[in-house]
């Protein structure tokens, strides 16, 4: 079997957590087929700088459907690839149009779409009030309902990605594959200390609106109440810095080339998000390090753990404090074994191997 993998992007250093999914998506289908077999194509690629030129192409095509990236010309070099090919696999459904146009030209194989999430809500909430924003949710909408529609195989993240394809477009996902991580932690950097009576509280994420309004509302309603130290990590975080007061006093440290020391000396992962889609990268590369979590209902959506457990799941401001206060005055041992062994079991690379074959083979 020989696969043409769609890809959105050809990073040049540090995946972000979109990336990092697509790259597991591409480790599960190589092994399982051969990496020989699977061809990767780059809508995007990072190692060439865009031009003014690219940006104008990139709106103009929005209105017709073709998301930042795409033209006319590239979805045709696409379809006359294809045909060498057993199966495309279109990695992010933005760029449903591309299985619209596959079986517009008879297409043979299967076509595959992955849902990193069903796209609207997220780019609702990336999007806030730019400029512009009516067009590219027109554009994001039909693309969803294209991958939908002409798929022969559709695969979300969970159950809340898969109810809420169903309401927008009358259809569910073939099958849902969960998060899932390449295991790149060995077990000789293992710790058996104790969390510390101030913890070290570690937040991980890009500048993004939700993740911003998250850690702002955290510093702002939290951390005055709580003996803690904090650690802002995460792609353009500096730029939030600067932007918001509050953050004046955090360490904050953008576009980190390694996280495992970050991970390694954190005592708590502290995940307050509120809003999103899909599933939180972030939340499964804690589990990975075997930290304790402390998180929101929408950072643990998709994952199957047993909270009080891995950490804790709050809400409020009132139980963040409460939990927190609970380390401070209770230490733990600084790796979660449980954690751990819920990332091998359901959200390592083996553990979803199995379901990426039965869509492949199905």
């Amino acid at each position: 079997m020989t696969i043409l993998f769609i890809r959105y992007k050809k990073s040049k250093n540090i995946l972000e957590g979109g990336e990092q999914c697509s790259q597991k998506n591409y480790n599960v289908l190589s092994q399982l087929v051969g990496e020989e077999n699977v061809t990767t194509y780059y809508i995007h690629d990072e190692n060439r700088k865009k031009t003014i030129v690219d940006y104008f192409k990139g709106a103009l095509y929005f209105p017709f459907n073709y998301y930042f990236g795409l033209t006319p010309k590239r979805v045709k070099e696409i379809v006359g690839l294809a045909q060498s090919y057993d199966v495309v696999f279109i990695d992010r459904s933005v760029f449903g149009i591309i299985a619209k146009k596959l079986k517009a030209a008879n297409y043979k194989g299967r076509i595959i779409s992955f849902f990193h999430n069903v796209e609207v809500p997220y780019f609702e909430a990336k999007l806030g009030n730019k400029l512009g924003k009516g067009v590219v949710l027109r554009c994001i909408d039909h693309n969803d309902r294209y991958a939908c529609q002409y798929s022969d195989k559709t695969i979300t993240l969970n159950s809340r990605d898969d109810d809420e394809l169903y309401a927008r477009y009358g259809k569910r996902a073939d099958v849902m594959i969960p998060i899932a991580f390449k295991d790149n932690y060995i077990k000789g950097q293992y710790t058996s200390e104790y969390t510390s009576p101030q913890p070290l509280c570690l937040f991980l994420g890009t500048y993004f609106p939700p993740n911003n309004e998250g850690i702002v509302w955290f510093v702002k309603n939290v951390l005055p109440k709580v003996n803690i130290k904090m650690k802002v990590v995460g792609k353009g975080m500096s730029r939030l810095k600067a932007e918001e007061p509050a953050l004046k006093d955090i360490e904050v440290i953008s576009d980190a080339p390694d996280l495992l020391p970050h991970f390694e000396e954190a005592d708590i992962m502290i995940l307050p998000i509120f809003k999103g889609s899909g599933m939180k990268v972030k939340t499964c590369e804690s589990l990975m390090y075997g930290k304790n979590i402390i998180a929101t209902d929408e950072a643990f959506m998709g994952y199957e753990v047993d909270y009080d457990k891995v950490g804790g799941k709050c809400n409020t401001a009132e139980e963040f404090i409460s939990r927190i206060q609970d380390f401070e005055q209770h230490p733990r041992p600084r790796f979660n074994a449980y954690s751990r062994q819920m990332f091998l079991e359901k959200y390592s690379e083996e553990a979803v191997v199995e379901k990426f074959r039965q869509v492949l083979e199905g």
